[in-house]
């Protein structure tokens, strides 16, 4: 599959940023991985409607393209050898807020917003719905993928529908929340349906309220997880009636290394990506979590980190990106 000529045809056509090659490193919280074949950042939403054409044009299926949307990276691990695919990263351009206005509680938001400046802006208009957001660092494109949840809320719980790109129909859908068969940390959309934006129904509140649950949200974050260290956030789902977190610790595995990642001394279900860590360690690393908590307690963990391209080890990748 020729993606090179697929992403010179695609920065003939589109307004964005189009690269090649691109390292993909910094584009997530974890701060690893090599390149990708493109980096296709749109300039609109309706840039994204170049892509299939530039695919055809490169004689190549806009169905087969192996694709990857990206918003804040905030929960993926790419290989250290790269992507051998297109990574939409979704920018500026697609981080706005409509809505909240004359009382009204529906809010829409573009599929790059940040999660917890979204819960802010509701926030400051007496919104409630969206608090359990203010300290996941993910966008609403990622948001919404993964059904990103904390504290016992979920974005299942306020989301009404979503407007996607299908890459393999090259048209615009609307998707109602209902259809998109949201369950933890999980829906039914494909990689090749790329979220532009996402709409909400809130719950008016009193902003005192509203703003004192979002503090209360943060303190537990500051005091229980790992802040600016490199991390991505929660790496193991919670098996049911259990919380992963609890077990990796109760495997005496806190502080437990692999090369330079180490799970955290400060919360068990975070793994830090210390100076000279590769993406190879932090695959290790979790792998090797799962192993010992499964032959201790018999529980088979799944990883919340999405881990993309090829890595050394024949178990399968699982989980979202957001």
């Amino acid at each position: 599959m020729n993606l090179r000529t697929v992403g010179e045809r695609l920065r003939e056509l589109a307004d964005g940023e189009v690269a090649l090659e691109r390292s993909l490193a910094p584009l997530t919280t974890y701060r690893v991985g090599g390149s990708a074949a493109v980096v296709f950042e749109p300039a609109s939403a309706q840039d994204l409607l170049h892509l299939p054409t530039a695919c055809i044009s490169a004689g190549v299926d806009p169905a087969e393209v192996p694709v990857l949307p990206l918003g804040r990276g905030s929960n993926t691990v790419f290989s250290d050898r790269g992507f051998d695919g297109i990574v939409i990263r979704m920018g500026p351009s697609l981080s706005w807020i409509r809505g909240g206005q004359d009382d009204s509680t529906r809010v829409a938001a573009g599929a790059a917003t940040s999660l917890p400046f979204l819960a802010n802006w509701a926030a400051r208009r007496s919104l409630s719905g969206l608090e359990f957001t203010v300290g996941i660092p993910g966008s609403v494109g990622g948001g919404v993928r993964m059904n990103a949840g904390a504290h016992g809320g979920a974005v299942a719980d306020t989301l009404t529908s979503v407007e996607v790109f299908d890459i393999a129909a090259g048209a615009f859908i609307g998707i109602p929340a209902r259809e998109l068969a949201l369950d933890y940390r999980r829906s039914a959309l494909s990689e090749k349906q790329v979220v532009v934006a996402a709409a909400f129904e809130l719950l008016p509140d009193e902003g005192h309220a509203v703003r004192a649950r979002m503090e209360s949200y943060r303190k537990h974050r500051a005091e229980t997880q790992p802040g600016a260290l490199q991390n991505a956030g929660s790496t193991f789902k919670n098996p049911p009636g259990d919380a992963a977190g609890r077990l990796v610790e109760a495997a005496g595995l806190k502080g437990h290394r692999v090369g330079a990642a180490q799970v955290s001394d400060l919360h068990a279900n975070f793994f830090i990506a210390s100076p000279g860590a590769t993406a190879q360690d932090v695959f290790d690393l979790v792998q090797d979590v799962r192993r010992r908590v499964l032959d201790r307690f018999g529980v088979e963990l799944e990883p919340e980190v999405r881990f993309v391209g090829p890595f050394d080890s024949p178990v399968a990748s699982v989980g979202a990106a957001r």
